[in-house]
């Protein structure tokens, strides 16, 4: 694996018309062909950065490093590339598209025409979307595991919910804030545990499998987890979420997923309560030749997040090599 590296984005123009200065921080696993062409690109997911995607990336792993160059982006928005914690200026909306603005200039910075495949996992899911989209002669392979081309007006109205939570700490109360506000924190990771997991998760007590001795300790790792995140960023991601539409000015959701090329497989869980089958169900039928293929599981949303679970992640490498074929 590469450092940390950045690339300076003077100005980004952004889709509302502002320009942004900000630095995209990313990591490269495995080695550039000399044609460029074995690159695979992994945009990061709300909560995550690079180092979130390490225990798909390796010798033998979903990504196979000694066939595959990986390179793994922070959003901005991460905590790690540019975000409202790391820098003095106005932060803003910054939409989805513009994520892959910003990728698309580290691309040309690297030199590199073709993606192979863009994969991710939740927001990550949505970046592969927008990749399909608005580059389709980039892009041979499209997989998003456990989420969506757009934020679905149920998946908005959850997410308000747990914006809710976060804002109702009294740190708030003039807007912003001064102070870190943890209790806010605290009860916006305890409404969120109730969202990333399934019913059956807790009905049948799969929380022991993953180390938790009882549904409050979820609620409690999860509460203190969230407890050392920045709200700013958290709140700038979700806008960033919330943004989410590949249709958005191009004639909207059903034409822009038809205008997609590249060999699909649609990847959600079957218990995921906010990326649903349902709406995953749509948006395969839309892009051409894509497949549907549930990756069952009682997990519910967390079921495609890297390194869970052994089943989980054993499916999702089949979808990988399915999609990459033999290079």
């Amino acid at each position: 694996m590469s450092g940390l590296q950045r690339l300076a984005l003077d100005s980004l123009t952004l889709e509302s018309g502002a320009s942004l200065r900000a630095e995209l921080a990313y990591v490269s696993h495995g080695r550039l062909a000399p044609g460029r062409d074995n690159v695979v690109l992994v945009p990061s997911y709300y909560t995550g950065t690079h180092a979130s995607y390490e225990p798909w990336i390796g010798p033998g792993r979903v990504l196979d490093t000694d066939r595959w160059f990986v390179v793994v982006v922070n959003m901005l928005g991460n905590g790690v590339s540019t975000s409202p914690s790391n820098t003095a200026g106005a932060f803003g909306l910054v939409t989805v598209r513009d994520q892959v603005r910003a990728q698309r200039r580290l691309l040309d910075h690297l030199r590199v025409d073709r993606l192979r495949l863009v994969m991710g996992w939740s927001m990550g899911a949505m970046q592969a979307y927008e990749w399909a989209v608005a580059e389709p002669g980039r892009v041979d392979a499209l997989l998003p595991v456990c989420g969506a081309a757009r934020c679905s007006p149920h998946n908005h109205v959850f997410l308000e919910g747990v914006r809710a939570a976060l804002q109702a700490d009294p740190a708030f109360a003039g807007g912003a804030y001064t102070d870190p506000p943890v209790a806010g924190l605290r009860a916006f990771g305890r409404v969120y545990a109730g969202w990333a997991y399934s019913r059956d998760f807790f009905h049948h007590g799969t929380y022991r499998e993953l180390g938790y001795a009882s549904v409050e300790a979820v609620l409690e790792d999860w509460a203190q987890d969230h407890a050392g995140r920045d709200a700013n960023d958290l709140l700038a991601m979700m806008d960033t979420w919330q943004s989410g539409d590949v249709g958005r000015g191009r004639g909207g959701y059903e034409a822009a997923l038809a205008s997609i090329t590249a060999r699909t497989i649609v990847m959600p869980s079957t218990t995921d309560q906010y990326f649903t089958v349902a709406d995953s169900a749509v948006e395969a039928s839309l892009v051409p030749g894509a497949e549907l293929r549930p990756l069952a599981s009682d997990l519910g949303h967390v079921a495609g997040r890297p390194g869970v679970r052994a089943a989980e992640t054993d499916a999702i490498a089949v979808a990988v090599r399915d999609l990459l074929g033999d290079g």
